[in-house]
């Protein structure tokens, strides 16, 4: 018995060693790509400037580049900006919890506003979402938003949408090797968060269920279901391993669906069971799906179209009772998704 008693606190402190090492290896290590992300934007930008301007190119390393040496100096200035808001609200000041994670709410909308409205002229970003959003900061349900994941930067998108169009605080489930962008580190770290995959002890669903649980007005819980961003071959593998797993009618819904992987139920459920008072809000969106690759990047740059997100809100008395049915009408809404798309 005292053994299961002492291993939370002994996690609590493996954890925080871990953090600290992180962080001692990848603040430096950031700060030092600063430097070297000048000089490459200058070479780069002198090499390929003749054939560029000549051949009315796409300047596609000088974009690259120039917006790699931004992110980095950014997230330099989040680091620092963290640094002063806990230090004016450390820990034993009035409210000190509370107002450091109102604080840092604000800080992570400035810090993904600056990136989306840089990533406007150096990559053609444009973002139209439909319906419009509406800003319901403080009012109503929480809601756990389900999107489907396609392309580079569409989680970091969907924050900045919550965040500064809808005025919610996002409740974030990430993949763990995020971890290793320092800022992101320290900002989403004092946030209600977790990260995948869980550590030993724990699974997905569990992680997810408490961070449902504590959601209250004006949160918004974000899961992808899909685990991943789409691509056809994860497509075809997610399927077979659907049939391998005796689930042949969902594996022939899933086929049909071209667009989009079949999603995993099981965080999408806790997050449910969790937090019963929830609305349920669907993310469907195009215009990244296309960059899969290294190859499809360097071709996409800039974008041509624009990103086109669309989004419908379930309330949560019309969410069905049971497992089952809930598992059934997460893949019909995903069916409702994969439609939007092929549309669009």
């Amino acid at each position: 018995m005292s053994g299961a008693r002492d291993d939370g606190p002994v996690r609590a402190v493996t954890a925080g060693v871990l953090t600290g090492a992180r962080r001692i290896l990848t603040v430096p290590l950031t700060a030092c790509l600063v430097p070297v992300a000048a000089v490459l934007l200058l070479v780069v930008t002198v090499l390929s400037a003749p054939v560029s301007a000549l051949r009315h190119g796409r300047w596609r390393l000088v974009r690259i580049c120039g917006f790699a040496l931004f992110y980095l100096v950014v997230d330099l200035f989040g680091l620092m900006a963290a640094a002063l808001v806990w230090l004016r609200y450390a820990p034993g000041t009035r409210d000190a919890a509370r107002r450091r994670t109102a604080t840092t709410f604000a800080l992570l909308d400035r810090l993904l506003r600056v990136l989306t409205r840089a990533a406007g002229p150096v990559f053609g970003l444009r973002v139209r979402v439909t319906p419009a959003v509406p800003r319901v900061a403080g009012t109503g349900a929480p809601v756990v938003v389900l999107v489907r994941h396609a392309g580079p930067g569409d989680s970091f998108l969907l924050l900045h949408v919550l965040l500064d169009r809808a005025g919610l605080r996002p409740h974030t489930v990430l993949k763990r090797m995020l971890r290793f962008d320092p800022c992101l580190d320290v900002i989403i770290g004092r946030l209600p968060h977790c990260f995948l995959p869980a550590r030993r002890g724990r699974t997905a669903a569990d992680a997810v269920g408490k961070l449902a649980s504590g959601l209250r007005s004006g949160d918004a819980l974000v899961l992808f279901p899909e685990g991943g961003n789409y691509t056809e071959r994860r497509h075809r593998r997610a399927v077979a391993s659907l049939r391998r797993h005796g689930k042949v009618r969902t594996a022939a819904r899933a086929a049909r669906m071209r667009h989009v992987l079949p999603p995993h139920a099981g965080g999408a459920l806790a997050a449910l069971a969790a937090a019963p008072g929830a609305d349920v809000v669907f993310v469907a969106h195009t215009g990244l799906d296309a960059i899969d690759s290294l190859p499809t990047l360097w071709e996409g740059i800039p974008l041509r179209e624009p990103v086109r997100a669309h989004w419908w809100r379930v309330p949560a008395a019309e969410v069905p009772e049971g497992d089952a049915a809930r598992e059934e009408w997460l893949l019909a809404q995903w069916a409702k998704v994969d439609r939007w798309i092929a549309d669009h």
